[in-house]
C-alpha cells in the first residue's frame, strides 16, 4: 500500500493519495484545486488515478474532486448520503447509486454516489464507506483494509469527522450557510457518528482532513495523524460520554467562520467548472488603480503590516502575504467582489492569484506593484496615508486617563479571547468587523489590538476604508499585554 499525504499549508488542508503497489491504481481523497500536485505525485509513485472522492462538501476551500475526475478520467465517487438540502447537484445523466449501469453521455465527469456501507475497490485495497454525520449531514469517512496483508482494517480517512485532538465543528451550516436551527441537531448526530467509533480497533490510523489553524475546529493538533487509541485516551471531544455535555461543550468557542465559507459551500454542492475558470490579472497603471478606489472595488495590499502603516492610498485593505493571507483575505472580503491587488514585487502577483482561486476567489482583475501607486499619487499631489501605532503602555494611559476612553476593540476570535482579554475592551471578530461598522461612531477613537500586530493593522484598514477618523493598531497585541504583567479580564465577555 502506498499512501502520501499532500498538505497545503495556509489552508491547513490535507488530501490524500492511497495506491495499490500491485495493481498500480491509486485513488485521491479530498483533492483542492491544485490538481496538479495530484498528478504528479501518482506519476512519481508510477500510480494512476482510478478514483477520486471527498469526504464532504468542504467550506473553506474550492474542491479539485470534479476538475482531477475530469483530467484523468477516474471514477468520481460522492457522497448520496444526507439528505436533499445538503446533497451534491449532479446531472441525472452523469450520476448514479454505485452497482447501478453506467449512464454517462456527454459530461465530463462521471458520478457514482456512495452510501453507508458502500465499498470501494483500489486493486487490491479497500475503502468501506462509513457514514460519519455531524460536521455536515453528508459527511462520509473511509476505513481502509489492505487486503493483501490482513483482513482487519489498517486506518479511516476522516475528513472533518475527526481531528488530532478535535471533532469537526457542527455548526457551520447554522453559522456559515445560515441554516438556522441546524447546529444542536448536528452536534447530536456527532456525538452518535463518535459512539460508532467504539466498535472499530485502538490500533486504527486516522487520516483527517485539516491541521492545526483550520477553522473547521476549535483545538486541533498539529500532529499529520493519530491513531483511534489515542484519540480515545487524549481527545476530550471522544471522552465525553454524556450527550447533553457533549452538545453544550462542542458548541462553545467555535472560531467565526470566514465569510467566504457559505459561498464555498454552495460552490462545492452545485460544481465548478471542470477546467478552472479566470482570465489572468491585467498590470494596471497608478490611475487604473485610484480608478478601482473611486468605483468601490477591493484593493488588497498585500505589502507587510509595518509597509503599509508607513503608508498606503486611501481606500485599500491590508492583507499581508504570509501563511495566513487566504483564512485573513476570507475574513475581510466580500463574496465574489473583484479584486485588485497591490503587491510588494511582481512575482507576488502569480502566488496570490492561485491562492485566492483555491478559496473562490478568481475574479483578480489587476494588480499593480504598491510602491508604484505611492509614489504616482505623491508626484500628483493627491494623498498618501498613514497608522500611527502605539504600545501597551500608551494603551494603558489611555483607558485610565479621564474623560471618555478610546473604544479598545479585540479582533481575536471567541476562542482566543475565552483565554483572557484586556479590561475594557469588546470582543469583534475579524471576520465581523464591518458589520460592527455599519452601526459604530465613526468619529470616536478607536484603538485596533489582537494577539500580536497583524490582524490590528487588517482591522485598521477596514475601518479607515470604512470613514473612521480616528484608528490606532495596538502594537504587540495580547501577548505584549501579558508580557508586561498588565490587568487582563477572565472569561471574556460574550
Amino acid at each position: 500500500m502506498i499512501l502520501r499525504r499532500l498538505y497545503d499549508d495556509e489552508l491547513a488542508q490535507a488530501s490524500y493519495l492511497l495506491g495499490c503497489e500491485a495493481m498500480r491504481q491509486a485513488i485521491v481523497v479530498d483533492p483542492n484545486l491544485n490538481i496538479q500536485q495530484y498528478l504528479d505525485a501518482a506519476a512519481s509513485e508510477g500510480l494512476t488515478i482510478a478514483c477520486v472522492t471527498e469526504t464532504h462538501i468542504h467550506a473553506d476551500f474550492v474542491s479539485g474532486a470534479r476538475a482531477l475526475a475530469a483530467a484523468t478520467g477516474a471514477k468520481l465517487l460522492l457522497s448520496g448520503e444526507g439528505g436533499t438540502d445538503w446533497q451534491y447537484r449532479v446531472g441525472q445523466s452523469a450520476s448514479r447509486t454505485v452497482g447501478q449501469p453506467d449512464t454517462r453521455h456527454d459530461d465530463l465527469v462521471d458520478v457514482d454516489l456512495l452510501h453507508d456501507g458502500d465499498s470501494i475497490a483500489v486493486g487490491g485495497i479497500r475503502l468501506d464507506v462509513v457514514h460519519t454525520p455531524g460536521h455536515t449531514p453528508e459527511h462520509l469517512s473511509f476505513l481502509v483494509t489492505d487486503t493483501a496483508v490482513s483482513d482487519q482494517p489498517v486506518g479511516m480517512f476522516t475528513g472533518d469527522f475527526i481531528f488530532v485532538g478535535d471533532v469537526g465543528r457542527p455548526d457551520l451550516l447554522e453559522r456559515a450557510a445560515h441554516m438556522p436551527g441546524t447546529m444542536d441537531a448536528s452536534a447530536h448526530h456527532l456525538f452518535d457518528s463518535l459512539r460508532k467509533m467504539e466498535a472499530l480497533p485502538d490500533h486504527l490510523q486516522l487520516w483527517p482532513g485539516h491541521g492545526a489553524g483550520s477553522a473547521c475546529g476549535k483545538a486541533l493538533g498539529a500532529m499529520p495523524q493519530s491513531t483511534l487509541g489515542y484519540e480515545w485516551l487524549t481527545n476530550t471531544a471522544l471522552r465525553e460520554t454524556d450527550r447533553a455535555a457533549f452538545v453544550r461543550d462542542i458548541l462553545s468557542a467555535q472560531p467565526e467562520p470566514p465569510r467566504y465559507f457559505a459561498r464555498m459551500k454552495q460552490v462545492n454542492r452545485d460544481g465548478m467548472p471542470a477546467v478552472p475558470a479566470g482570465a489572468p490579472a491585467r498590470h494596471l497603471s497608478p490611475a487604473e488603480v485610484d480608478d478601482a478606489l473611486a468605483g468601490g472595488g477591493l484593493v488588497v495590499d498585500t505589502r507587510s503590516s509595518a509597509a503599509f502603516v508607513a503608508g498606503f492610498a486611501p481606500g485599500t485593505v491590508c492583507v499581508p502575504r504570509s501563511r495566513s493571507f487566504t483564512s485573513y483575505f476570507g475574513a475581510v472580503a466580500p463574496a465574489e467582489a473583484p479584486v485588485v491587488l497591490l503587491v510588494a514585487d511582481a512575482a507576488d502577483v502569480g502566488p496570490l492569484a492561485q491562492r485566492l482561486h483555491l478559496i473562490g476567489f478568481d475574479r483578480v482583475t489587476g494588480w499593480a506593484v504598491a510602491e508604484d501607486v505611492l509614489d504616482a499619487r505623491r508626484r500628483g499631489g493627491r494623498p498618501v496615508a498613514s497608522l500611527v501605532t502605539t504600545g501597551v503602555d500608551e494603551v494603558r494611559r489611555r483607558l485610565d486617563a479621564g474623560g471618555p476612553p478610546p473604544r479598545l476593540v479585540d479582533v481575536r476570535g471567541a476562542g482566543e479571547r475565552q483565554l483572557g482579554v484586556i479590561p475594557g475592551a469588546i470582543g469583534v471578530a475579524l471576520g465581523e468587523l464591518a458589520d460592527w461598522a455599519a452601526a459604530a461612531s465613526r468619529d470616536e477613537p478607536v484603538i485596533v489590538q489582537c494577539h500580536t500586530s497583524t490582524r490590528a493593522v487588517i482591522g485598521a484598514s477596514v475601518l479607515v476604508g470604512r470613514g473612521f477618523l480616528h484608528v490606532t493598531p495596538m502594537t504587540g497585541g495580547y501577548d505584549a499585554w501579558t508580557a508586561a504583567g498588565l490587568p487582563v479580564r477572565l472569561p471574556s465577555p460574550t
